[in-house]
């Protein structure tokens, strides 16, 4: 589980922080100015990798998940239905543009496969 929450946490920060931070800023409405106040959120960063990779094993277990391959496929399940279906909710009754909920659904599916994919690559390995 540490090694999918931390993998789960360096691909959040590459997305939003290395390769798309210019676009999430601007897709979310914050300017420098305006984000310096709401930085305090991000100390819960840790909790939603750990969060997601904790469920994920979880629902592994007893469901025939025993190697990297169906670890993968779960996990996009996973990351489809209840971690996108569940971001749907904010686009759908919230005032956001499109491009948020596209480059958010796109982290939310790869944590699910990446905690699926390391979860049951760890457990062929036992």
């Amino acid at each position: 589980m540490i090694i999918s929450s931390a993998l789960i946490y360096v691909v959040g920060a590459l997305i939003y922080g290395a390769l798309f931070s210019a676009q999430w800023m601007a897709l979310s409405g914050y300017t420098a100015e305006t984000l310096a106040p709401e930085r305090w959120r991000m100390a819960l960063s840790p909790i939603m990798p750990i969060m997601i990779s904790l469920g994920v094993g979880i629902l592994m277990q007893g469901r025939g998940v025993g190697d990297w391959r169906s670890g993968l496929g779960f996990g996009l399940i996973i990351g489809l239905f209840f971690l996108v279906g569940g971001r749907l909710y904010n686009f759908a009754y919230g005032n956001e543009p499109v491009g948020l909920l596209v480059l958010d659904s796109v982290h939310l599916l790869a944590n699910g496969g990446i905690a699926g994919l390391v979860l049951g690559g760890l457990k062929a390995a036992d």
